[in-house]
């Protein structure tokens, strides 16, 4: 009796995960863009793009890191559809971001989330590298907290391209 009881609350729950995973899509959440030399976007202006919301700061040294990945992944789908967001966090020094923007050539929209409603629209987002991959239709495909596996990332950008 008990197992059969366990085997049903199992059989259940699966059901549960999968019944979530393929109806219970995250949408992105609406919010306006500012690039730093004045550039507007939004999340609905994206759609029908691929996107990866990049949040960032210069004193992270994970976001260092990864910033020469994301620019070559970006030069690499831009012309395919793929849209950059990179966001600098609230506690970043606009005169900061704007020197490493600069000095490293981003080629990609960059935002400056001053008051910090960016990264409360995405969940309260804190910890930095934390980047999210938006698909065509505005759904959130997947989360990284911490520097991504890139050809993982690349992957999925190809597989939604594809979309």
């Amino acid at each position: 009796m008990k197992k059969g009881l366990i085997a049903l609350v199992l059989i259940v729950a699966a059901g549960l995960l999968g019944y979530t995973m393929l109806f219970n899509k995250d949408s992105a959440p609406e919010v306006q863009y500012t690039s730093i030399t004045g550039q507007q976007l939004s999340t609905s202006s994206l759609k029908g793009k691929v996107v990866l919301v990049n949040f960032w700061a210069t004193s992270c040294p994970g976001c260092i890191q990864e910033m020469p990945e994301l620019k070559k992944t970006h030069q690499r789908y831009a012309p395919q559809g793929y849209e950059t967001v990179a966001v600098a966090m609230s506690y970043d020094p606009p005169n900061y971001v704007k020197t490493y923007v600069e000095t490293n050539q981003l080629p990609f929209f960059i935002t400056l989330d001053t008051q910090g409603g960016i990264a409360k629209a995405f969940g309260g987002v804190q910890l930095t590298p934390t980047s999210v991959l938006i698909d065509k239709q505005g759904q959130i495909v997947k989360r990284y907290v911490g520097v991504p596996d890139f050809a993982e990332l690349n992957r999925l950008i190809e597989q939604k391209l594809k979309a």
